[in-house]
């Protein structure tokens, strides 16, 4: 009810400001007790975590984790925070952010702005929250994409203790190069150098934290079965299927949809999920699946549940929906 009151006033001001005075009602609301939705626990055992439910909140939300207790108290089986980067940077010029409410669609080109990785540890260490906390990890813009690794190592290793999660953002399209991180040798040294390292600091911290995998929908089926066939080989724990897509189907001849960037949203769904079917397909169980992509309704979670999700991500969606739309994913893919 508060959120459909709101929605109109947010929907009024520039969508990155909009998303700014969300936090801080949702903060102000939680810290009034006002905000807080309870969800009956439904857990759901992945990457030998006990999440609380199968619904969680995806990163790009709370960059920087200063939202961590408000969120929670949305009702989500777990957070994922982030993206972040070794070093903080501003990210792409504005605008940078924009709604299409006709299709219930946004185009970002965010850019990883964050605080960088130290101030989200603080964040976190602030927090009061003990559930199940994804920190998803980046490189810096100006870092050259040959030396990318290094910064993915030095972010590991910063939030190994402090994440039950580690997902690793080679998908964005915001960043130059990023996406050729998802084929051939690049992939295979970042994930041989990323495993080889999570087992150091398993045995360093005498406790394993899964290590999970962001791709695109703008997938070949060529492609699909390369990282498939690397996720196996060097034993990553989970992938997250998918982040935003470079295609405009559903937006073509609307306002902003020529934007450049990520397109989020309805449109996505059925992108992203026809990925996570191809994806299921090729893995056979052998990795976990995070469903994330167009999920405004809890039919559509269901549907990626059913597409071979174990569990799934909310965003976009939310910003359409609001807060209900956490207790009706998690209603449809629990009760079935």
């Amino acid at each position: 009810m508060l959120y459909s009151l709101a929605r109109p006033i947010l929907f009024s001001m520039a969508p990155e400001r909009a998303h700014e005075v969300s936090l801080l009602l949702l903060k102000s609301t939680y810290k009034l007790g006002v905000m807080r939705q309870k969800i009956q626990p439904k857990p759901v055992l992945c990457m030998g975590i006990e999440f609380a439910n199968p619904v969680g909140l995806a990163a790009g939300l709370d960059k920087n984790g200063e939202y961590i207790d408000a969120l929670a108290s949305m009702g989500f089986g777990f957070l994922e925070v982030g993206t972040v980067t070794p070093r903080p940077q501003a990210g792409n010029p504005h605008p940078r952010l924009f709604r299409i409410p006709e299709a219930k669609a946004i185009i970002n080109r965010m850019g990883f702005n964050n605080h960088g990785v130290d101030q989200l540890i603080k964040n976190i260490k602030a927090a009061r929250y003990k559930g199940i906390l994804g920190i998803n990890i980046g490189k810096n813009a100006d870092t050259p994409v040959e030396q990318a690794t290094t910064d993915y190592l030095i972010c590991l290793e910063k939030v190994y203790n402090y994440a039950s999660y580690v997902t690793v953002n080679i998908s964005s399209p915001n960043t130059k190069n990023l996406r050729s991180l998802q084929s051939g040798a690049a992939l295979t040294d970042l994930l041989q150098q990323l495993k080889k390292r999570q087992l150091e600091l398993a045995e360093q911290y005498q406790h394993y934290v899964p290590l999970v995998l962001k791709v695109a929908p703008d997938l070949t089926a060529s492609d699909v079965k390369f990282i498939a066939s690397q996720l196996i080989q060097f034993k990553i724990d989970g992938l997250i299927v998918t982040n935003t897509t470079l295609a405009r189907d559903g937006v073509e001849n609307l306002k902003h949809g020529d934007e450049t960037g990520g397109l989020s949203g309805a449109p996505v769904f059925e992108r992203s999920t026809a990925c996570l079917e191809v994806f299921a397909k090729q893995l056979q169980g052998r990795v976990p699946l995070i469903g994330v992509g167009g999920i405004l309704s809890g039919e559509q979670a269901l549907a990626k549940q059913q597409a071979g999700a174990q569990l799934v991500q909310l965003y976009s969606g939310l910003i359409y929906t609001g807060p209900q739309l956490v207790r009706d994913c998690v209603d449809a893919m629990t009760t079935v």
